[in-house]
């Protein structure tokens, strides 16, 4: 049987992954072959008896396992982003094998020693820095899995690993069908009264394709829910939704409370077993922040500078309920609501007012001229390169000054039931050294905003807006990346700092100079008026407090989870409240939870991490100020940050490269500036 995972010639830059000739029968075989191949490469390794060298070691584990990487990358992407009944069924099959194939190179007596020769004598090899941090990358990796451990203890390790792999698969499946399985049907026209327009076609789109007539649908995705939440004035549809989608995969066929409480179990048990105090104290040996208490100290600390801003913004919120209602109650499902109507009490604009002039074409080209101004690139749009779902559309990337090719963006931007909710970037192809060859990157981001529907394009919020800034900002420190090993390239950096490309780049979206190159209106191409841009202006520290407690909380949550001991946990909802007391403003609602469905610390990679996105809100603060000082398209400065940061991957730790482009380490309160919480 002919397999385009293995058949294709993907040996040259323009090799484009196949995706309408790859079907589901082709994944177990290629996985399979992806897997005998690199356990006969480390069979070679453990048995050579030739002296160890950085090239027939270190580089002999970084490229032991290309075919592999690729059918694995090409199969976790699309479970993610278009998935189907087998992919969910052989993802829980095939994770374990994988796990188990990971144990066989680090749990690798022979390997770890050739390994550790090497390193032993790294002072003499005349290295260079991409190679040194290679070597030690590689070394820690052993030596932070397993490696020093006794043969029974790295069984212990072997099925702690297995058992991860599945759990982690199953929450993001459980919150994936509870997702899916959930419809809000409305009948009643008066119970929709404040929706927007645009909102309501597709809630009517939505029933119709659910076989509903005469009626409104909503179900648990963003662009579905949300407005309700922020437009309907009917305040028992508010809350109705609102606990649909806080009490997600919290109970039924689709509870995650068990799967999450075994998760942290096991990450402590194994973080035990390889000598840290906890599964925090692990993962943050290899982060910027460093450990568990200086992250408690970096959350603590900005909430003391937040705390008294978001009890401000907080009653305010309140005291507008009662001056329009007269009820002193505030609930969860009001905060939404009343937060919009607040913004345009205070700012004499709404967010709907913004959308016309934020289509989708129109943003994705505004993006693009971004990365041409900065950067110098050029983006292309190429129907004939195969894509997965026909709403993915593909571009070629190029050097507008020379027309070299710097790599292939794809781009999927509309929500469906076979992809998960929310917005990410990730690769297809890391740039780097590849089946022998240096060759450039293939990356995608996928997002989940509103679908166009009969009458009118797809129409962006403000927050959409900096949702695809901030994903693009991901691909293009992928796209820009110029390193050898894959493995240091790219996003491959310590996980808060990879969110600086990203966060940085959502500061151009409300500067007016950006924004006169794409938020035009849909139907008057009118430029978006100076006076709503100078609203939108005002309106960018509105709330700053109240919403950076909120973050402040999920960062606290995750650390509550990851840096003690979870095994006394009882119940997950009453562990949680304990949890962020010192961040809520609402009594707790009963089956409702953020654990159950926080899939960035239980089924992605940000456990013991979370608090990242506020540490990067530090640094791309800081980073912005140095563009707004020089000219927000500055040369200089876009040169400074992609030769110093977009381009050096994990080449070398992230401060020195930070400091590099800035000149000095970050200032903290850079963030506290940009958010009005302290003078500028």
């Amino acid at each position: 049987m002919k397999n385009p995972l293995l058949d294709q010639d993907f040996s040259h830059d323009t090799s484009y992954i196949a995706f309408p000739e790859i079907k589901d029968e082709h994944f177990a075989p290629a996985f399979q072959i992806g897997i005998d191949e690199a356990k006969k490469n480390l069979e070679r390794l453990s048995a050579s008896q030739d002296e160890a060298t950085f090239q027939n070691t270190i580089e002999g584990i970084e490229f032991h396992r290309e075919t592999l990487d690729r059918v694995s990358t090409i199969f976790f992407n699309l479970s993610s982003a278009n998935t189907n009944d087998f992919i969910k069924a052989y993802s829980k099959e095939i994770s374990p094998k994988l796990s188990e194939l990971s144990n066989d190179l680090i749990l690798n007596a022979p390997i770890f020693a050739r390994v550790k020769a090497v390193y032993d004598k790294r002072a003499t090899l005349k290295l260079n820095t991409e190679q040194t941090q290679l070597l030690d990358k590689t070394y820690k990796a052993f030596r932070r899995n397993g490696a020093l451990l006794t043969e029974s203890q790295k069984q212990i390790l072997r099925s702690i690993d297995q058992r991860l792999s599945v759990l982690g698969t199953d929450f993001s499946e459980n919150v994936l069908n509870d997702s899916n399985g959930y419809l809000l049907v409305i009948r009643d026209e008066k119970e929709l009264a404040g929706i927007p327009a645009a909102a309501l076609e597709a809630a009517k789109a939505l029933a119709e394709e659910k076989k509903e007539p005469n009626a409104w649908a909503f179900n648990l995705q963003f662009p579905s829910f949300f407005p309700l939440l922020q437009y309907g004035e009917n305040a028992s549809r508010r809350q109705q939704i609102w606990k649909a989608n806080a009490g997600r995969a919290m109970q039924g066929a689709f509870n995650n409370q068990s799967i999450l409480q075994e998760i942290a179990r096991l990450r402590f048990e194994r973080a035990k077993l390889l000598g840290y105090e906890s599964h925090a104290a692990f993962v943050l040996e290899e982060r910027m922040a460093g450990s568990p208490q200086r992250v408690k100290e970096f959350l603590q600390d900005i909430l003391k500078q937040s705390k008294t801003a978001a009890e401000k913004d907080f009653q305010e919120l309140k005291a507008l309920k009662k001056e329009s209602t007269g009820e002193d109650t505030f609930f969860p499902w009001d905060n939404a609501f009343y937060t919009e109507k607040l913004k345009e009490k205070k700012f004499a604009f709404s967010s709907e007012e913004l959308r016309p002039y934020f289509k989708l074409e129109n943003v994705i080209q505004g993006v693009f001229e971004h990365a041409n101004k900065l950067y110098g690139l050029r983006f292309e749009e190429n129907k004939s390169i195969p894509v997965y779902h026909p709403d993915v559309k593909a571009y070629e990337v190029k050097d507008e000054n020379n027309g070299r090719f710097i790599g292939l963006f794809y781009a999927d931007f509309f929500p469906r039931e076979s992809k998960r909710g929310g917005a990410w970037m990730t690769s297809y192809r890391e740039q780097g050294v590849t089946h022998g060859k240096k060759l450039r990157p293939q990356v995608s981001i996928v997002c989940n905003f509103t679908k166009p529907t009969a009458t009118q394009p797809s129409l962006l919020t403000l927050d959409e807006v900096k949702t695809l800034f901030h994903e693009f900002g991901h691909a293009l420190h992928g796209l820009l990346s110029d390193c050898h090993y894959p493995s240091l390239s790219g996003p491959n950096v310590y996980w808060d700092f990879v969110e600086l490309p990203s966060q940085v780049m959502e500061n151009w979206v409300t500067q007016k100079e950006s924004l006169a190159l794409f938020a035009k209106h849909y139907q008057s191409g009118e430029v978006l008026p100076d006076a709503l841009i100078e609203k939108v202006k005002k309106a960018e520290t509105f709330q700053a407090g109240y919403f950076g407690v909120r973050q402040l909380s999920l960062g606290l949550l995750d650390m509550a989870w990851h840096s003690s001991d979870p095994t006394h946990i009882q119940d997950v909802e009453a562990f949680e409240v304990a949890s962020v007391k010192e961040a809520l403003f609402f009594p707790h609602t009963p089956g409702t939870s953020t654990s159950s469905s926080f899939s960035h610390i239980f089924a992605g990679g940000y456990s013991a991490g979370y608090y990242s996105y506020k540490w990067a809100e530090v640094l791309d603060a800081d980073a912005f100020e140095f563009f707004l000082d020089r000219g927000i398209f500055n040369q200089e400065v876009a040169k400074a940050f992609r030769e110093h940061v977009l381009s050096r991957g994990g080449t070398e730790h992230p401060m020195e490269l930070y400091k590099r482009f800035r000149g000095r380490e970050p200032d903290p309160k850079a963030l506290l500036r940009r958010e009005g919480l302290i003078a500028k």
